[in-house]
């Protein structure tokens, strides 16, 4: 029986993909590369770097100055372009109530992941906050869930991982505890099912697979 839930931010606590969407764009514009926002949905959720290089095949540097650029419009205005999941304070209080710890596992900055949960009034859902490093070396999926886990003094054989996309079924896997997918989050069609974890489809759902 799992005793720590772990959630992933982007697409599973908090929608997110608005800011980031736009931001993202931005930050190509100013490259002389446009994209349709929902072509930049794949942007919510992963390290920005390593999707930079991925979906448009640019170095190291060039995807290091994209981000540069994207957190030029994300920090003053595309942060606060977003909003918690219908639901999941409810969930959260449901699994403290049922004897859980809950925490946050994400690749996001520490600090963004901190202020959006304070302005909603949501830090106190969660019993700790492991977020990536606020420089462009951003930590991986699997280093955030350690640390993640260290803050709750969780065991990996009754921990879990609550993510919207492969990148959180690869971080769990490295990090040795088991991944629960959501369909509400940001993963392409098909991408859960190739991951071959669990799906959610609905907050009551997940609640039921976390504590049965």
């Amino acid at each position: 029986m799992f005793q720590t839930i772990l959630f992933d931010f982007d697409g599973t606590v908090f929608d997110t993909v608005e800011g980031i969407t736009k931001s993202i764009r931005y930050a190509l514009q100013k490259h002389g590369t446009d994209a349709e926002l929902s072509e930049l949905r794949c942007f919510a959720g992963p390290p920005l770097i390593d999707k930079f290089v991925e979906v448009y095949g640019v170095t190291q540097k060039e995807a290091e100055q994209l981000v540069v650029d994207f957190r030029e419009r994300y920090s003053p205005v595309g942060v606060y372009e977003s909003a918690p999941f219908p639901g999941i304070r409810e969930l959260t209080e449901k699994l403290h109530a049922a004897g859980k710890k809950v925490g946050i596992a994400t690749s996001k900055p520490q600090s963004m992941a901190e202020l959006l949960l304070e302005r909603d009034g949501l830090r106190g859902c969660f019993d700790a906050v492991a977020g990536s490093d606020p420089g462009l070396n951003n930590n991986a999926k699997w280093e955030v869930v350690f640390r993640a886990m260290q803050a709750c003094s969780a065991a990996p054989e009754t921990t879990v991982l609550v993510g919207d996309t492969k990148y959180d079924a690869a971080g769990a896997r490295q990090a040795g505890i088991p991944c629960i997918g959501v369909r509400w989050g940001y993963a392409a069609e098909g991408e859960l099912e190739a991951a071959g974890i669990p799906i959610a489809e609905t907050m009551d759902e997940l609640y039921q697979m976390l504590t049965e």
